[in-house]
């Protein structure tokens, strides 16, 4: 059976993402497998030197917990209308995703968020690892038009700058 794999992380463009990806998995009637991945506090490093196995355990299943609350807000009772799998994986989000749809057939959607010059320093795109280590084809979604309008209310709160309320009627 064909797979659509798509990455959920919780951010609004993973949403988005998870969405669209549904849509597609409606439209080539397929699998929707939502990924979402997870690593000790710490990276690996730090995992193989102060954590134990249970502790590994208890964060395997706050991540699956979080899948569950993600899935269930992003779609409630109102199932996507195909079979729905999560899945955790402990790895990187990139590779997370790549690893998981290695099959000919899958169709991997990830999310574009917002990149700021200092997000990308810190944090690596994961559309962009999908990019160009995936097997299979991959549909990047863009971010929801109401993100950037988001983004810039969290821009004028920080700044503190007020609100004038002539802005909200155009």
């Amino acid at each position: 059976m064909r797979r659509i794999v798509v990455g959920v992380s919780g951010t609004p463009g993973s949403l988005s993402a998870l969405h669209r990806a549904a849509e597609e998995a409606r439209l080539r009637d397929a699998e929707l497998w939502a990924v979402m991945a997870w690593q000790a506090p710490g990276g690996e490093l730090a995992s193989r030197n102060s954590c134990g196995v249970p502790a590994l355990a208890d964060y395997r299943a706050a991540a699956a917990e979080r899948l569950r609350e993600l899935l269930d807000g992003a779609f409630g009772a109102a199932h996507p209308g195909v079979t729905l799998a999560g899945l955790t994986v402990r790895a990187t989000p990139g590779a997370a995703l790549v690893d998981t749809a290695r099959r000919s057939g899958d169709l991997l959607v990830v999310g574009t968020g917002s990149r700021s010059p200092l997000r990308r320093l810190v944090r690596p795109s994961v559309a962009r690892y999908c990019l160009a280590h995936a097997a299979c084809p991959v549909l990047t979604v863009p971010p929801s038009p109401l993100q950037a309008a988001l983004d810039e209310v969290h821009r004028r709160n920080f700044w503190r700058v007020p609100l004038d309320v002539r802005e909200l009627a155009q």
